[in-house]
C-alpha cells in the first residue's frame, strides 16, 4: 500500500509518497510561507504534486509538525513556528484536503521511521533527538512512536540544561538564555543548531553556519574547537539525564547537527561522565534515512487496513 506523508517544517513543507517497503516514490518540497492560510494551501499543493507524480491518491494523510496537539482542545501548542499555535490545524487541513489527517510532533515521526526500518530497528525503546533549528525529541516503543497521555513523550527541548556552569546560569540578560517559550536555559537555546551558532558568536567567534564552525574547528581554529567541545559536553549532559530517566536501547540523532561526525566519537564518553551508572553502552547513531525520516514516519502514522 502506498502512503502519503508531509513534513511541515519551519522553513519548508515537503510531501512524499512512500511504498510499503519504505522507499520514497515521489517527493515535492516548497518553502513554508510562514502564514497560516498560505501554509494550508502549500500543504495541498505539495500533496497534489507528489501524488500526481506517483499516480496514486492516498485515502488518509499523515503530517509531522513542530509542536504537538493539546489533548484537551485539539489545537497546536508548543510550536516554535508560533503562528500555528492555538490553531485547529488538523481540522483545517482535513477541510482543505477533503481527507482524514493525522498530526504528530515531527520528532515522533522521525523516530517512527528509524524504529521501523532504520537505525533503531528492532529496539524495544528508542529515543530520537532532532538537533536542528530547534531541539525536539520523540520516543518509539516496540517500533511505534509513543505520545503519552499528555502528548508530550520525549519532548525534552524545553527542559533546562542540566548541571549548569556559573557561566551558563548567568548567560544573557537576567540570568540564563531567554527562550521563545518564556523560560530560560531551555535545551533548545543550547544544543540546537541555532544554539550552537549563537554560543560561538557569544564567545567571540566569527559568523557563519554550524557547518562553517565545524569546518573551522577541524582546521584548527581554537575558538571554533572550543565551541564544538562545549557543545559535545552539553549534549552529553542532556543525554545523560535522558538515560537516567529512560535508559533507551538506542539514541538516534537527526537534524543538521547530526551530520557532525565528531559527535559519534565523543558523545559516549561525554554521556558516561554524567550518567548515574558505572558504565554507558547505549549506541548513539545517525539516522539511517537522514532527512527523509520525518516524512517517512508521517506517512506511517495511519495503520494498514
Amino acid at each position: 500500500m502506498i502512503r502519503t506523508g508531509v513534513d511541515f517544517g519551519g522553513t519548508k513543507i515537503e510531501a512524499a509518497t512512500v511504498a510499503e517497503d519504505g522507499s520514497i516514490l515521489s517527493r515535492v518540497r516548497r518553502p513554508n510561507p510562514g502564514v497560516y492560510d498560505g501554509a494550508l494551501a502549500t500543504v495541498a499543493q505539495v500533496i497534489a504534486e507528489a501524488e500526481a507524480a506517483a499516480g496514486f491518491v492516498a485515502p488518509r494523510i499523515g503530517i509531522g509538525i513542530p509542536g504537538s496537539l493539546s489533548p484537551v482542545t485539539g489545537r497546536v501548542r508548543n510550536a516554535n513556528s508560533v503562528w500555528i499555535n492555538d490553531r485547529p490545524l488538523g481540522v483545517d487541513l482535513e477541510r482543505q484536503l477533503g481527507r482524514p489527517v493525522r498530526l504528530r510532533n515531527d520528532a515522533n515521526c522521525f523516530i517512527q521511521s528509524e524504529a521501523r526500518d532504520g537505525a533503531a530497528a528492532g529496539s524495544a525503546l528508542a529515543f530520537g533527538a532532532i538537533l536542528g533549528t530547534g531541539c525536539g525529541g520523540g520516543l518509539a516503543i516496540g517500533g511505534a512512536e509513543w505520545q503519552g497521555p499528555n502528548g508530550l513523550a520525549g519532548e525534552w527541548g524545553h527542559t533546562p540544561l542540566p548541571w549548569q556552569t556559573a557561566a551558563e546560569a548567568g548567560a544573557g540578560d537576567g540570568g540564563g538564555l531567554a527562550c521563545w517559550c518564556g523560560r530560560r536555559n531551555c535545551l533548545e537555546t543550547w544544543i540546537s543548531g541555532s544554539g550552537f551558532v549563537a554560543d560561538h558568536q557569544r564567545s567571540g567567534g566569527s559568523g557563519g553556519t554550524g557547518a562553517d564552525i565545524v569546518q573551522s574547528a577541524r582546521a584548527g581554529d581554537p575558538i571554533a574547537g572550543q565551541t564544538l567541545d562545549r557543545y559535545i559536553d552539553r549534549l552529553g549532559r542532556c543525554l545523560a539525564v535522558l538515560c537516567d530517566s529512560l535508559d533507551p536501547d538506542v539514541i538516534v540523532l537527526g537534524g543538521g547537527m547530526s551530520n557532525v561526525d565528531e559527535l559519534y566519537l565523543a558523545l559516549p564518553s561525554a554521556v558516561a561522565r554524567h550518567v548515574f551508572s558505572d558504565s554507558f553502552i547505549t549506541p548513539i547513531l545517525p539516522a539511517r534515512h537522514g532527512d527523509s525520516s520525518g516524512v517517512r514516519g508521517a506517512a506511517w502514522l495511519w495503520p494498514l487496513e
